[in-house]
């Protein structure tokens, strides 16, 4: 197996010789022999411990183990103990789950904090298995039957392409000692059933299952990243970007596709949403009809559907700028103040207003229903519901709306029309731009 690793690190993983590598230990079989197997080929590490307080006395042990493992190898040893039940109760989540989120967030930690490269985990391809039927009896897209990812930011897992037997018989040959993990006995964990209970009988049906498991997961993957360079093609030619991070998705050439639920599926699933059958309802629902993930919004809008992020806490806010303030940064921009002598080209995003008109300090705010202004080249005023009605502005742009205000007068709709009643006129004797950025 040495030479088959040695092969296997060569030819795909070779950036990982020249780096800081940490791994992750448990003290079990299949970490021993990975972290062996890396001396082995004379790769620099660090080793790190969880010990999760799960099983009394017996974790204190591997931990110890552990740590005379490190002292044996001269490696650098981090450990950290968790009180797994508590933070699992905290944030309601199964023992296995809130294990997994306490190691990993910890191993970035120590990552960041002793600039390790990589971190190693020690899968292997019986756990692929393991993983694979979890997802498929879950009920999964094709990422799911995917299986583990050999390299998923900055971890790596070497033993992917090996069988637990493989492993096994080289700890035996190099005569390694390991401690067993007396959870790993019990099957009221899913992952141990199939792994006592299931996998063994699939291996007995045909003695080359997880070799031929082996084949059909490269498949998978590979059709998974066709699926994904397609769709890389169709956002190109699909997603509209416009200002304030809203991304317009045309629902006619949406249909052109044929199947819009499966093509909403791919499109979305990054930006967090899960509720497919209401996504799919929303692309013939009446304009203002509204999906929410965790952290985006869809929302359809006429022949549109727009995605746009959550910002939360932005409605209320509001910004003082008191007379000598040249420059203030709000969400839309920076808004910037100068005196100038005359006017130049006018734009949506410049404006020139008659600077002794202003009542200081002035106000920037998200508009309101009820709010009115002074078209600027027009007679009259004109509620801002009426005038985003005739620009026929979407819901998330009119919410995406900032006003320039002097006292309780609007004097700009950035980006979009200033008023009337601060405009120049002959008898002006001091001239303001202002402009955002």
């Amino acid at each position: 197996m040495l030479q088959e690793f040695k092969n296997h690190i060569n030819n795909d993983l070779s950036f990982l010789f020249g780096n800081k590598l940490l791994i992750a230990c448990s003290g079990g079989l299949d970490s021993v022999v990975l972290t062996r197997l890396c001396r082995l080929l004379h790769l620099e590490f660090g080793i790190a411990h969880c010990n999760f307080n799960l099983r009394g006395s017996e974790s204190d042990d591997d931990e110890q183990f552990v740590n005379d493992f490190a002292d044996q190898l001269k490696a650098p040893f981090f450990v950290k103990r968790f009180d797994t039940e508590k933070y699992a109760n905290d944030h309601k989540l199964s023992i296995q789950m809130a294990a997994r989120e306490l190691r990993y967030n910890w191993f970035r930690e120590i990552a960041n904090k002793h600039q390790y490269d990589y971190i190693l985990t020690a899968h292997h391809a019986d756990d692929n298995l393991e993983t694979f039927l979890i997802n498929l009896s879950r009920g999964t897209g094709i990422e799911g039957l995917a299986g583990i990812p050999e390299i998923n930011e900055i971890f790596v897992r070497p033993l992917l392409p090996f069988s637990r037997d493989q492993i096994v018989e080289f700890a035996k040959e190099s005569k390694i000692t390991w401690r067993e993990d007396s959870s790993n006995n019990s099957v009221k964990y899913v992952r141990n059933k199939l792994r006592h209970d299931v996998i063994p009988g699939l291996k007995s049906v045909n003695p080359q299952f997880l070799q031929n498991f082996g084949v059909t997961l490269e498949y998978i993957k590979q059709s998974s990243d066709f699926i994904k360079g397609q769709m890389l093609l169709i956002k190109k030619g699909l997603f509209e970007f416009t200002e304030g991070d809203i991304i317009k998705i045309p629902i006619n050439r949406l249909r052109e596709f044929g199947n819009p639920r499966t093509c909403l599926y791919f499109l979305l699933k990054d930006y967090g949403f899960k509720a497919w059958d209401d996504i799919e309802k929303v692309v013939t629902a009446q304009s203002g009809k509204q999906i929410y993930s965790e952290t985006y919004r869809l929302v359809k809008d006429r022949d549109y559907l727009l995605l746009s992020p959550i910002i939360e806490g932005i409605s209320d806010r509001s910004y003082k700028i008191p007379e000598e303030e040249n420059m203030i940064m709000i969400p839309s921009g920076t808004l910037k103040f100068k005196i100038v002598n005359e006017m130049t080209d006018v734009d949506l995003k410049t404006i020139f207003v008659d600077k002794e008109k202003l009542k200081y300090p002035l106000t920037v705010r998200k508009w309101k229903e009820g709010d009115y202004f002074y078209p600027l080249g027009m007679r009259g005023k004109k509620k801002l519901s009426k005038y985003f009605k005739d620009e026929k502005l979407s819901l998330l742009a009119k919410e995406r709306v900032w006003l320039l205000c002097s006292g309780k007068e609007i004097v700009w709709i950035i980006n979009y029309r200033a008023d009337n009643r601060f405009k120049i006129i002959p008898q002006t004797k001091q001239i303001l731009k202002i402009t955002i950025t």
